[in-house]
């Protein structure tokens, strides 16, 4: 299994929302098994945090290869299912964290309206750190509510063929083209077209 170390060097830095993608994805693969290396895996995400390239990276479910599927409806919640058989599981988060003393629930508030002085960076970034530490120290019981699922899993990735736009010669996958009169076009460009 990858480590904190590796999710941090392809995320780009450590924080608690990679943490979480972290424990979540330790948490599936101890249920459901092995990493994907194709699509056997499937993941459904409801948020576009950090958490998902921990998922991405851990679990091999990935936007590229159709086995990763984002439902932004920020919710902190992950869903997971084996082919063929759809077995799975959902796992939300639960764990809250220890309450803040009055002075760092000032300083999260100062920072969120755009303050980033180094008092205020310092305290964050300590913030950060003792809360992404809990996280990956926590029992996975006290982090998460996990549930057995059967479901029906999305069809497996189908590769297109692209034809080129009218208006900006660009590539597009044949069944996102959009044919107006004896034009095919690239969705945004239909969209410019509807606004004229």
């Amino acid at each position: 299994m990858k480590t904190f170390e590796e999710a941090v060097a392809f995320h780009g830095h450590a924080c608690p929302g990679l943490a979480f993608g972290f424990r979540v994805s330790q948490a599936a693969l101890s249920i459901l098994g092995k990493r994907s290396l194709d699509e056997e895996l499937v993941a459904v995400v409801e948020n576009q945090s950090c958490a998902v390239d921990a998922i991405q990276l851990l679990t091999g479910c990935t936007l590229g290869k159709g086995n990763l599927i984002v439902t932004d409806y920020g919710k902190q919640t992950y869903t997971f299912m084996k082919r063929p058989d759809g077995d799975g599981v959902r796992i939300t988060v639960k764990w809250v964290q220890p309450s803040e003393s009055q002075e760092t629930k000032e300083m999260w508030h100062r920072f969120s309206a755009g303050e980033q002085s180094p008092e205020i960076m310092r305290t964050i970034r300590a913030c950060k750190g003792k809360k992404m530490q809990e996280i990956l120290k926590a029992d996975l019981i006290d982090l998460f509510d996990i549930q057995h699922i059967s479901g029906t899993l999305p069809e497996k990735a189908k590769v297109f063929r692209s034809v080129r736009c009218s208006k900006c010669h660009e590539k597009v996958m044949e069944p996102k083209a959009v044919t107006i009169g004896e034009d095919i076009l690239c969705i945004p460009c239909s969209n410019t077209l509807e606004r004229q």
